[in-house]
């Protein structure tokens, strides 16, 4: 699983799945391709919506996370724009890596990993 740290907040410092905003006008494929070349140099073609989560955001905001599969085209793994690092983990190392809360239980409800 391909993962960045975190560089700024919210999740400073944690593990997550590469991501960001749509930009106004752009669909969600077009999101997944353009943030995972922004945060990892990689380039994706998007897959199938792998779940959604509602996250707390700053002031009472409640954020809806999309998250899709993706398969690797093209590029260099190399941390970019707001990621610390990038790196690529397997099912054992996520469990004993600082994750973004909730990350590991979505990521096995949606059958994305096997339970660990």
């Amino acid at each position: 699983m391909l993962l960045i740290l975190r560089g700024h907040p919210p999740g400073e410092g944690l593990w997550s799945i590469p991501g960001g905003r749509v930009e106004s006008g752009e669909s969600d494929s077009e999101a997944v391709v353009r943030e995972v070349l922004e945060e990892t140099g990689l380039t994706v073609v998007p897959g199938r919506l792998a779940g959604t989560v509602e996250r707390p955001g700053p002031g009472g905001a409640v954020y809806e996370i999309r998250d899709y599969l993706a398969e690797v085209s093209g590029g260099t793994l190399a941390a970019g724009d707001d990621a610390a690092d990038a790196r690529w983990f397997t099912r054992e190392e996520l469990a004993r890596l600082p994750l973004t809360p909730g990350l590991l239980d979505a990521l096995t409800e949606w059958a994305v990993i096997a339970p660990g």
